[in-house]
């Protein structure tokens, strides 16, 4: 057997095609990522008389980037990702997102968080991905008052409401 043969095996003994190696080893950096933020959240506590400790949220990340990497890997050995010549970057769609999100932080404090994250999200789902208008405003409900009422109440977290006048007294 050659050396080569053993290094590019998986584990079903197939041989790995090249192209899949950065794919494996993204998914083996993204699952210890997960690993390592779920151990070192259990050091922190996960729930205090308060409500969520300091390690609450790191674990629910880190379990999430498991169990993310872990269908990942079953997706890709069920059909593995097609190389196309390589990806399309496109400039416009990051300076965007960057632009929309320092314009969510600054409106944070003035608009609370559901109406500012509702237009966060009524934008790029309307005008970036050009999903339907009656899907873009449920999505962006659940994701804005869903969200809020989520972490307010259940969770009993603070997430910012309105300053301004008009939309503090209507309760936003």
């Amino acid at each position: 057997m050659q050396l080569e043969e053993a290094v590019s095996n998986d584990a079903t003994g197939r041989r790995v095609p090249p192209g899949r190696w950065p794919i494996l080893i993204g998914q083996a950096i993204i699952a210890l990522v997960g690993l390592y933020a779920f151990l070192g959240s259990l050091s922190l506590g996960l729930w205090s008389s308060l409500g969520p400790g300091a390690g609450f949220f790191p674990a629910v990340l880190g379990i999430f980037l498991m169990v993310l990497v872990a269908l990942w890997f079953v997706q890709e050995r069920a059909k593995p990702t097609v190389e196309t010549g390589g990806e399309t970057f496109d400039r416009a769609q990051v300076w965007a997102v960057i632009a929309s999100l320092v314009i969510l932080a600054a409106a944070l404090p003035f608009l609370g968080f559901q109406l500012s994250v509702f237009a966060f999200l009524m934008y790029h789902l309307s005008f970036r991905a050009r999903i339907g208008r009656v899907k873009a405003i449920v999505i962006s409900l659940c994701g804005s008052v869903g969200v809020f009422y989520l972490f307010t109440t259940v969770l009993h977290v603070t997430l910012p409401v309105a300053t301004l006048p008009p939309l503090s007294m209507i309760g936003l």
